[in-house]
């Protein structure tokens, strides 16, 4: 195994860690299944893109067809709208339906199988789409920065803010710019792709915990002011 391969198996390894076990933790800890489910399945296509790299499968493998899939839906549903709706649970105490979650997961494997199923026919369009979602998201990412600011999470707020810088460097170059020196499948891009992914889960995910806690704290203080009054 060439350093190369060494350093995209361990981006790799690294993002399937993150999206497992905050994935998890959203079921379990906060009951928020639009960003657990997706998380762990931005793992289980870093799964199955690993033991793809690792075996040399090639483009008529069915785990490339997977991987591509997996890649539409969470590019252009998943950490787009389904993020929003996620985090919106902590920013507005939105509480999404049974229905809109799996109307959200519906709708992201539906573009999700158009997009990867007729990329040629579809061709530029399908990716300046995915460059509109991103900058759509980032905006709400941007927002969400702020509010982290505001209720004196900056750590989180830096750590998010950095994050999601990368991963619009990502999906802004991700299917126009070719990395000097890299091969055919594109092994350096993913070694930053991977690892960006990974910080993004890794981020969103501490500073929703911190700012549930604050609601939770905020909620506290109206209680026991209430209780005071009355």
């Amino acid at each position: 195994m060439s350093i190369r391969e060494l350093l995209f198996a361990v981006a790799d390894i690294w993002m399937i860690a993150v999206g497992f076990t905050y994935g998890i933790k959203f079921i379990r800890t906060y009951k928020n299944y639009l960003l657990g489910i997706e998380w762990m399945i931005v793992a289980t296509s870093g799964s199955n893109f690993l033991v793809y790299g690792l075996i040399k499968a090639g483009h008529g493998s069915p785990m490339y067809a997977f991987a591509y899939f997996l890649d539409a839906f969470s590019r252009s549903v998943g950490i787009t709208l389904i993020l929003v709706l996620g985090l919106m649970k902590v920013t507005h105490r939105y509480k999404p339906s049974a229905a809109v979650d799996v109307g959200a997961f519906a709708l992201a494997a539906v573009v999700g199988f158009v997009l990867s199923q007729f990329a040629e026919e579809i061709g530029v369009p399908g990716k300046i789409f995915y460059i509109v979602v991103n900058v759509l998201t980032t905006i709400f990412l941007i927002y969400f920065v702020t509010h982290l600011w505001g209720i004196g999470e900056r750590g989180h707020a830096v750590w998010v803010a950095v994050a999601s810088a990368c991963g619009f460097v990502i999906a802004s170059t991700y299917d126009f710019v070719h990395i000097p020196g890299d091969d055919a499948e594109h092994t350096i891009f993913y070694i930053f792709a991977l690892s960006t992914w990974g910080l993004q889960m890794f981020a969103y995910f501490r500073a929703y915990r911190a700012f549930d806690a604050h609601n939770k704290r905020v909620d506290a203080q109206a209680v026991t002011g209430a209780s005071v009054t009355a």
